[in-house]
């Protein structure tokens, strides 16, 4: 899990700090895919998701200095993230990845056009989510994080957490329906 690598986190900050640059690889490599994914399903668009995770990384990296070690790496680099992601949110959310979705092997066509849509529906869905919403949705089904890790990451009480999570399926449910009757 991403967030239980403070200890290693923590070293290669040092060592950045310290002049060792090519440490920072080591954080890249570990959090790129999270960011990447993170910031698609925030965005749903594949160039801003791109542009938020790329933009993260230059912002942390110029930034690394005011990284509180105390903190876990994750959430700080997380909030970079997150500003990213409101920062580029210029194109409409229904410019999206459409018929991206692979066949599933052994499947009719028709089971695969069924299951695209069901995917492009789901998608519209989280897009529809307001921002706070969307996150707690996105890191707790696409990120796997626990409530905990969520309320650090977010900067909220894990009761809060919690709460925004019940609301946001309650609301995701809601615009699945509209979105699978069309």
């Amino acid at each position: 899990m991403y967030l239980d690598q403070s200890a290693e986190d923590g070293a290669a900050v040092k060592r950045i700090l310290n002049g060792e640059s090519e440490a920072f690889e080591v954080l890249v490599g570990r959090y790129q895919h999270i960011m990447f994914n993170v910031a698609l399903r925030m965005l749903g668009n594949y160039e801003d998701a791109r542009d938020a995770a790329q933009n993260t990384f230059v912002k942390a990296y110029e930034k690394l200095g005011t990284y509180d070690a105390e903190r876990r790496f994750f959430s700080w680099i997380y909030r970079i993230l997150l500003n990213e992601c409101l920062n580029l949110r210029r194109r409409p959310a229904t410019e999206q990845l459409e018929g991206t979705e692979a066949a599933v092997p052994g499947s009719s066509e028709g089971d695969a056009m069924e299951s695209a849509e069901r995917k492009r529906d789901v998608r519209h869905a989280i897009l529809s989510l307001s921002p706070a919403y969307r996150e707690v949705i996105v890191l707790r089904h696409f990120a796997s994080l626990s409530y905990e890790q969520m309320s650090e990451a977010i900067g909220v009480p894990t009761k809060t957490v919690k709460s925004r999570l019940h609301t946001a399926r309650q609301q995701l449910a809601s615009e699945l329906a509209v979105w699978m009757h069309r």
